[in-house]
């Protein structure tokens, strides 16, 4: 279906956004958007929990935010969740009341997909360049840095270091001194090391800031008359010496620097310097471009079949060597199985059972003994561009259940949309062993409360008796975590074959 309005919610450490847009070919205009500061990085708890407090002011954002989208269909709107979320214990039982409030699904991405999503973002905002460029993007509760070439990042970094977390960490009782400022700095050019070297060698032609930090700092400095466009270290020296001279931060009254923005630009400040220092950026441009327009542009991709998770399967198959006519093999039987089960399967579940099947075996690549665990851990671990941290979980556990005990699951799945899919995918991959293309016997299956029903002709279990033993065995294994796979033979095959 063709949407010409989408919507991306971004729900950073220091502020919420949404942002809406209107798709003109392949560009998108935008045509509103809301931004509440919520500071969600400023209410972690030390225990890593986000606070009563703000619970209830990140709800109220999402209320105003679900009354603007109300009547988007799912497929139009994408929220995502950054660096207080992916820190926060609770964050869990926040994002099941933060969805009911907002009416979509909130997806925590990792640093690195946040990092892409920002230079897609940025590289849509600029004029097109076949210059290498370098994206700096401070934001609540960290940092990412991207070197890219039109609208493909070839290196991305996401630093657990932001304006928030910097500020409560260095600024205590918000007072400005120069001894402050300096630890700062320093922590952050150590948290750089890692990756100036390899960073540096790449190289770039143009650096380019990005969001609110960035274009705080160069409003200050144009209103201030210390740069007449964009940052530079000296600039920033100068700018520094002004926050140290107001001594607090009650007491910064610069021109330029909203009053929300005050109480955690301290930290973006020594980040900014820090950076700059570390790369040896003589001038830094600011671009109106971030993550919710990378959000947006990615969606269109998604809903224009271009979706980048499919690039990053394939992607995946060819760097570990996938058996491909098996994983389709596996991929057709099991979404077969699966359709028998629920007459309209979501259409993201019926994406998760194909990449799971098109990834199941790439833990060979480590050992073939235990390999779906070692396949479950690298779908855990490795970065994925285009999924969210959810997906990749719900893929690494469904990966992980496609063959042996069922118990080996740490947490048994809730939902029974969760058991059908590997349902689908185990009784695909313990009908596929013989790895070729064969006729596959017509099968009738249904979902209940309790497991499963199976029923298969007579005449083919006759014919393959080691298949038959298997499902006995299959049986036992559902048994284990309480329930029931009933496997029963019928005379007449009722139904066609599924061609393996």
């Amino acid at each position: 279906m063709k949407q010409d309005i989408l919507a991306a919610v971004d729900l950073g450490s220091n502020s919420f956004h949404l942002q809406v847009g209107r798709v003109v070919d392949d560009q998108i205009y935008l045509l509103d958007s809301l931004r509440d500061p919520v500071r969600l990085g400023a209410g972690l708890t030390r225990d890593r929990r986000i606070d009563q407090t703000t619970q209830a002011r990140a709800l109220e954002a999402l209320a105003r935010f679900g009354e603007r989208l109300r009547g988007f269909p799912r497929a139009a709107v994408r929220a995502v969740g950054t660096s207080a979320l992916r820190t926060a214990k609770n964050a869990k039982a926040f994002l099941a009341e933060a969805e009911k409030t907002l009416g979509f699904p909130i997806e925590v991405i990792f640093g690195r997909e946040e990092a892409r999503l920002i230079y897609l973002g940025v590289a849509h905002s600029l004029a097109p360049s076949s210059e290498r460029r370098l994206v700096i993007d401070i934001g609540g509760g960290s940092t990412e840095f991207i070197i890219g070439t039109g609208v493909e990042p070839e290196l991305m970094e996401s630093i657990s270091m932001g304006c928030v977390n910097y500020t409560l960490r260095f600024f205590p009782e918000g007072r400005l001194e120069k001894s402050c400022f300096k630890r700062a700095e320093l922590a952050a050019a150590n948290e750089l090391q890692p990756i100036v070297d390899t960073y540096r060698r790449a190289g770039w032609k143009h650096a380019v800031g990005s969001s609110g930090t960035a274009k705080s700092l160069a409003s200050m400095l144009r209103q201030s008359g210390l740069s007449e466009q964009g940052i530079s270290a000296a600039a920033l020296d100068k700018l520094r010496a002004q926050f140290v001279r107001a001594g607090e931060i009650d007491k910064l009254d610069l021109p330029g620097l909203r009053g929300e923005r005050a109480a955690i630009i301290p930290g973006g400040l020594a980040i900014m310097s820090a950076a700059l220092s570390e790369f040896g950026i003589e001038q830094l441009e600011v671009s109106d471009g971030a993550l919710r327009q990378g959000v947006l542009y990615d969606l269109l991709g998604r809903v224009r079949h271009r979706d980048m998770r499919e690039a990053t399967v394939r992607q995946f198959m060819r760097r570990y060597q996938v058996d491909a006519a098996q994983a389709e093999r596996v991929a057709r039987f099991a979404q077969g199985v699966h359709a028998n089960l629920n007459e309209e399967p979501a259409e993201a579940d019926t994406a998760i059972l194909r990449w799971a099947a098109n990834l199941h075996e790439i833990g060979i690549s480590i050992a073939h003994t235990g390999y779906h665990k070692h396949s479950a851990y690298m779908l855990a671990q490795a970065d994925m561009p285009g999924f969210s941290q959810q997906e990749q979980d719900r893929l690494s556990r469904l990966v992980l259940a496609h063959r042996g005990k069922l118990t080996k699951l740490e947490d048994l799945p809730e939902r029974e949309a969760d058991w059908a899919l590997i349902f689908a995918l185990r009784l695909a991959v313990l009908l596929c062993l013989s790895r070729r293309n064969v006729a596959l016997p017509a099968l009738v299956c249904r979902s209940s409360k309790n497991g499963f029903h199976l029923a298969l002709p007579r005449a083919w279990l006759e014919e393959h008796p080691m298949t038959e033993a298997a499902l006995d065995s299959e049986a036992d294994h559902w048994r284990s975590v309480g329930m029931k796979l009933e496997v029963r033979s019928i005379v007449k095959e009722d139904r066609p074959a599924l061609a393996s």
